[in-house]
């Protein structure tokens, strides 16, 4: 039995790749067994078992990035984490430790650099995050999404990947289906506005400006996820009342989504990257202002030099984001175009490709 740990968390772009990793390695070999490691009360402690894995915790986070007392309970944090750590490898034994990013990955990565554990690194962004960046050194290889993060790491062992997806990102959607799942008009343009599960105030905000333009433009739709948060301030807004408008405060088939939408505005998590090369979705990119090291600009200028994307300022978005999606939503040779550079760079086989490296790790 081949044992492998895959550590780290805390967001989605984290989390989701981590499982589709550890589903590309199930269905390669019947006789492994996976356990995660997460961070506690983040997000990986419900989604990983509700993908039928077991998880451990670790009480870790992040430092501040000014100085803070807060600081000196994260640091007694990191210390016991790395206890834990330490308990929680000897006890699992494992032939291999994946880390994907994350406060928890961290303390794990750092053991098994201690106890000489074959170690893989899967970094997501354009930009490394620190945890990753300091462990570099330690892998046996780093796999990578975006050419220009190789400059960030001291290894030679660099492998472009691409990011793992979710599986039914790479399923075959029927178009008529997902227009009947959320009861869109086929013959209208469908323009897509994706905040997240917890939504974008920004782009929020150009959508609810933005009432009498659709209300002037009877041939295009919109399918809205405003983000839990948002709501109830949407939904009281009587733009929520337009028939060709749809809300909803977060959207679980997002390959559903992807699939309706002729042009989507995002975020620019590389999750989301990922799933829209996959799934050859047109787009315009508004990076958050409010992420580590400004890595979703990164990610979005990364699409931008290789146009497979466009690119929004999020301090830019409130004046010229709804202009510059009607005018995409209207140009189908920029879209044409679009969609072509989204097809050459999307590798729709990273997860397996990630797992069989993983695999070759184990003596």
């Amino acid at each position: 039995m081949i044992k492998v740990l895959i550590s780290g968390g805390g967001t989605g772009g984290h989390v989701f790749p981590a499982i589709a990793i550890a589903d590309a390695i199930k269905e390669m070999n019947d006789h492994v067994e996976i356990l995660f490691v997460g961070a506690i009360g983040k997000l990986e402690m419900t989604e990983v078992p509700k993908a039928g894995y077991k998880i451990e915790g670790l009480k870790v986070a992040g430092f501040q990035r000014k100085l803070s007392l807060q600081n000196i309970i994260v640091l007694w944090k990191l210390m016991t984490s790395l206890v834990r750590a330490y308990q929680i490898v000897n006890r699992f034994a494992p032939d291999v430790v994946v880390g994907v990013g994350g406060y928890a990955s961290g303390p794990v990565m750092r053991v098994a650099a201690w106890k000489r554990i074959p170690l893989l690194i899967q970094e997501q962004n354009s930009y490394p995050g620190i945890t990753n960046r300091l462990m570099a050194s330690k892998a046996n290889v780093i796999c990578v999404a975006f050419p220009d993060v190789i400059k960030y790491f001291n290894n030679k062992h660099i492998e472009i990947t691409g990011n793992p997806v979710r599986k039914n990102m790479k399923s075959s959607v029927s178009k008529m289906e997902a227009y009947k799942y959320f009861n869109l008009d086929p013959n209208k343009k469908t323009l897509c506005f994706f905040g997240g599960s917890l939504g974008a105030r920004t782009i929020n905000d150009v959508v609810l400006a933005a009432k009498e333009s659709i209300m002037n433009r009877q041939d295009i739709q919109i399918l809205w996820q405003c983000g839990r948060q948002y709501e109830e301030r949407v939904k009281q807004d009587s733009i929520s009342e337009l028939s060709q408008v749809h809300v909803y405060a977060f959207i679980d088939k997002m390959d559903f989504a992807y699939a309706v939408a002729d042009v989507a505005i995002t975020r620019a998590g590389a999750l989301t990257i990922s799933e829209l090369a996959v799934t050859e979705t047109v787009s315009i990119l508004v990076p958050s202002p409010n992420v580590a090291e400004d890595h979703q600009r990164k990610n979005a200028e990364a699409m931008t030099t290789i146009y497979a994307a466009k690119m929004v300022l999020d301090a830019d978005a409130r004046m010229v984001l709804w202009e510059s999606a009607i005018a995409l939503l209207d140009d189908n040779e920029q879209q044409k175009i679009l969609k072509t550079n989204l097809q050459n760079m999307a590798k729709p086989d990273a997860a397996k490709n990630i797992a069989k490296r993983v695999l070759s790790l184990v003596a």
